[in-house]
């Protein structure tokens, strides 16, 4: 499998030196990248072939398109037919697959796929969606791209990639807002800045980590450290007193339903 990566950004360098801690060949990957500053970092990085021109790793097997997703139309519109066989891989948040479809001139070997930011450090997830017409050996090919940088799951239905927006895609943005409610607790009820942060960073990430390792629902796992009259009970009474877990959910929706209205958005030409 040869990869062309249209956009030299932080998500494409994160799936570049994900693949290459895995053993993907260098040799087997060329990226496009118009700004000459970061072309210089990529290749003194990764020590992969970088142009700076689009057409230029127009003949690999998948194509990753990288670039922001305002970008993309104009970028696509612009570019020679593709070849049935080639695989195009959207990592560009809102844009959906027929559209890229559309703007390529009906080539129809396209996957969508919404990383989070945990990829960015190997621990994130990505939704991926194909459009019917990509075989499975190309599925492998975009499962095993972004496998490179975390978990991947597939959905049957490109709307279902909304929700993943609003889970996983805005998700850390949520779990950033409760430890930064958490650290401030720790602050005000008397602890040093740093163990206030110590003390709820590894609180998230072992939580998490257990939440992985056990297969019990989530409210059974709460269940289990929430002893009848102790401080915890008291804690998660406030929570709901305060209609946190409603708020949460909101907000899910909320994002979700921008995704919508972005996809129509970058959609409508």
């Amino acid at each position: 499998m040869r990869l062309g990566f249209i956009g030299g950004g932080n998500m494409a360098a994160a799936l570049i030196g994900g693949l290459l801690r895995q053993g993907f060949p260098a040799e087997a990957i060329r990226v496009a990248e118009t700004l000459a500053e970061r072309r210089a970092w990529l290749e003194a990085e990764f020590d992969v072939a970088v142009e700076e021109s689009a057409a230029d790793v127009l003949a690999a097997d998948v194509i990753v398109l990288a670039v922001k997703p305002q970008q993309l139309s104009a970028l696509l519109r612009g570019l020679p037919l593709l070849r049935a066989e080639q695989l195009v891989l959207s990592i560009a948040a809102g844009v959906r697959a027929r559209d890229i479809a559309r703007w390529l001139g009906k080539h129809r070997a396209v996957v969508r796929a919404m990383p989070n930011t945990p990829a960015l450090v190997g621990a994130g997830i990505t939704g991926l969606f194909a459009l019917p017409e990509v075989s499975a050996n190309q599925k492998v090919w975009a499962d095993q791209v972004l496998a490179a940088v975390g978990a991947v799951v597939w959905v049957e239905d490109e709307a279902q990639i909304d929700a993943v927006t609003a889970i996983s895609g805005s998700g850390p943005a949520y779990v950033f807002y409760f430890i930064e409610a958490l650290e401030q607790a720790g602050i005000d009820l008397g602890l040093p800045a740093d163990t206030a942060r110590k003390l709820t960073l590894h609180t998230f990430y072992g939580a998490a980590a257990l939440a992985i390792k056990d297969i019990s629902p989530p409210a059974e796992l709460r269940a289990k450290v929430t002893s009848k009259g102790g401080t915890t009970e008291r804690g998660i009474l406030t929570l709901e007193e305060g209609g946190v877990k409603t708020a949460i959910v909101r907000a899910a929706h909320a994002a979700a339903e921008r995704a919508v209205e972005m996809g129509n958005l970058l959609g409508c030409d």
